[in-house]
C-alpha cells in the first residue's frame, strides 16, 4: 500500500507518468511537478494561500478574450515571457536582439507602400521611420514582409478600443522591402504606457509595488525566406521607464536615438508641416528558418 506522504508523493506522481509515449511531454511533466512540490515545501504553503492562487489564476482566465489574454500578460510582468525568448535565442551570432511579441499582434497587416501614414486621424508629434533588412554579413535583403505596430499618442493600441471592429486597424501595418533592403513610413511619436491594470494581473502588480508602464517602442516583425523571423521592438532613448520596463522586454540595442527635426521636408522629399521625429534602424537577420508567430487568439482556436 502505497503511503502518499510529503516524502514520497512527488515520486508518486512522477511514476503515473510512466506511460506516456512522448519523451519531451514526459519531460516537462516530470520538471513541472518537481518544481511546483519543491515550491511547497520550500514556502510551507498554507491551504488559504492555496486557496487564493487558485483563485486568482481563475480569474486570470476569466478576464480573456479572443481581444485580450490575461495569462500573457502574467508571464510578462513575471519575466516569463523574455526567459522564453531568451532561452529560445541563445546564439544571435550578430543577428538583431529579439524581445516578446505582445498581446496586441492581431495577424497579418495590410500592405502598404512605403511612405504611407499608418496613424492618419491620429493627435501627436509626427514621426518618420526608415529601416534596412540584411543578412549578417550587410546584404540587403529585398521583398521581405516587415509588419509593424505601435500604441497612440494617449498609450492604447487600436485593438483596445472599443471601436477597432468599425473603425479598423491603426498605427500598424506592412511593408515589404525594396532593392536595397529598405522601408518607410509616416506615424506618431509613440509615448510609454501603462499595461492593462483592470484585471488580476494589473492588481498584482500594483499591490506588489511595481509600476504598470511600458518604455515607448515600436514592434516590428521582419520575416525573410531563408532567415529566422525576427519578433522585436525598437525603444525610443530617453523614455524614463527604459530602465524599469514591467515586462523586462528592453535590451540596450534595441534602443534607437530618435531625432527631433525641424527640416521642411522628410527623407522621402515630401513636405513637413511642423518638427517632426525621425527613427532609423537596420535589422540584421539570422539564417535559418522558422515559421513567424501567431497572434495569441488564432493560437488558442488552433489548439
Amino acid at each position: 500500500m502505497p503511503q502518499f506522504s510529503e516524502t514520497e508523493l512527488t515520486d508518486a506522481v512522477i511514476k503515473s507518468f510512466e506511460e506516456v509515449q512522448d519523451p519531451r511531454i514526459k519531460f516537462l511533466m516530470e520538471e513541472l511537478v518537481k518544481s511546483l512540490h519543491a515550491f511547497v515545501r520550500k514556502t510551507d504553503l498554507t491551504f488559504a494561500e492555496w486557496e487564493y492562487a487558485i483563485d486568482f489564476l481563475t480569474r486570470v482566465g476569466q478576464k480573456c478574450t479572443p481581444s485580450r489574454q490575461e495569462f500573457i500578460l502574467l508571464s510578462d510582468v513575471l519575466g516569463v515571457s523574455m526567459l522564453v525568448d531568451a532561452v529560445n535565442h541563445r546564439q544571435r551570432e550578430g543577428a538583431t536582439e529579439t524581445t516578446v511579441l505582445g498581446p496586441f499582434y492581431v495577424g497579418e497587416h495590410k500592405v502598404m507602400p512605403h511612405g504611407t501614414d499608418v496613424s492618419p486621424n491620429l493627435e501627436g508629434e509626427k514621426m518618420f521611420v526608415q529601416g534596412r533588412v540584411t543578412n549578417l554579413e550587410g546584404k540587403p535583403l529585398a521583398n521581405v514582409p516587415v509588419d509593424i505596430w505601435h500604441a497612440d499618442d494617449d498609450g492604447w493600441y487600436d485593438s483596445q478600443k472599443p471601436d477597432y471592429e468599425t473603425a479598423g486597424p491603426s498605427s500598424r501595418g506592412r511593408f515589404v522591402t525594396d532593392a536595397d533592403g529598405r522601408f518607410y513610413f509616416r506615424t506618431i511619436l509613440p509615448c510609454s504606457y501603462p499595461i492593462p491594470t483592470d484585471g488580476p494581473v494589473g492588481q498584482m502588480i500594483l499591490a506588489l509595488h511595481r509600476h504598470p508602464m511600458r518604455p515607448a517602442h515600436v514592434h516590428f516583425l521582419v520575416n525573410a525566406p531563408g532567415h529566422e523571423p525576427l519578433v522585436t521592438h525598437v525603444f525610443v532613448e530617453g523614455d524614463k521607464y527604459i530602465d524599469t520596463d514591467v515586462v523586462f522586454g528592453v535590451k540596450e540595442e534595441l534602443i534607437a536615438k530618435v531625432e527631433k527635426r525641424t527640416d521642411p521636408t522628410m527623407p522621402d522629399g515630401k513636405p513637413a508641416k511642423a518638427p517632426w521625429h525621425l527613427m532609423t534602424y537596420e535589422f540584421r537577420l539570422k539564417p535559418g528558418q522558422g515559421v513567424a508567430p501567431k497572434p495569441m487568439a488564432a493560437v488558442s482556436e488552433d489548439a
